[in-house]
């Protein structure tokens, strides 16, 4: 056995929620959706939302110390900071949101051309902190000016059509990847579950199939902090795939 996965192929990161507000004055980070991966958020100190909207129409989650949340893909999330917001954030399928699960809520004009969302999405390639910090925000604000444009069709045509429109152009806009994730998904995800069920029909024959090849791994998070959709992140980089058995 290599370097074994972390539990059932999940990805955690660290999570310091932005502080900036809006034109509203509500500070917090971008909304989005995963195209094919579950969120999670444990709330590891200060206070604040999740602002969510699905099929069944537009909800507000408070978070406090000790809270766990989680939702679905294609469910479109936006965080709100109150007071110094921090999260444990548990994504589902290792390595997919950092490949471009996620799509920002920028204006229609935008999700329906490839090459402006790509060029909408990115930050540049700098160490300036300062730099970073802007564009990140420059992003946040275009993903909220979507985010209204998706909230005023909520209110004309229902949640269920809206968010109908959204996905339609998530899915085109991630097609081009699709290939690319499944083949990480196999090596990873896939192949961590095939284990399992080898290992389960081991022991039903009181066979100890790979416990003799038992590992430990441990972590550092990457240093220094990435700037994220939601907000700084620290990120624990992902471990090796154990070999199918």
């Amino acid at each position: 056995m290599t370097t074994p996965l972390f539990p059932g192929g999940v990805a955690a990161s660290r999570l310091r929620v932005y502080d900036w507000p809006d034109a509203e004055g509500v500070p917090g980070g971008s909304p989005h959706l995963h195209t094919a991966s579950s969120e999670g958020y444990i709330v590891l100190s200060g206070s604040g939302e999740v602002h969510t909207l699905t099929s069944e129409g537009f909800a507000v989650t408070p978070l406090a110390d000790g809270a766990m949340v989680w939702f679905s893909p294609g469910t479109v999330h936006r965080l709100v900071n109150h007071d110094r917001l921090e999260l444990l954030v548990v994504m589902q399928n290792a390595g997919l949101p950092e490949a471009g699960d996620a799509v920002l809520t920028f204006p229609s004009g935008i999700l329906d051309d490839v090459a402006a969302y790509r060029a909408a999405a990115a930050l540049p390639d700098t160490h300036d902190e300062e730099a970073l910090a802007s564009a990140a925000r420059a992003r946040r604000d275009l993903a909220l000016a979507g985010y209204a444009e998706l909230l005023a069709a909520v209110e004309t045509e229902g949640p269920a059509a809206a968010l109908a429109a959204l996905h339609a152009r998530a899915a085109r806009l991630v097609r081009p990847k699709v290939a690319e994730w499944s083949a990480l998904w196999e090596a990873t995800v896939a192949r961590e579950t095939e284990r399992t069920r080898a290992q389960l029909e081991a022991l039903a024959t009181a066979d100890a199939g790979i416990l003799s090849d038992a590992r430990i791994a441990r972590a550092e998070t990457e240093p220094g902090e990435r700037f994220g959709m939601c907000g700084r992140l620290r990120v624990w980089p992902r471990t090796e795939s154990p070999p199918a058995r």
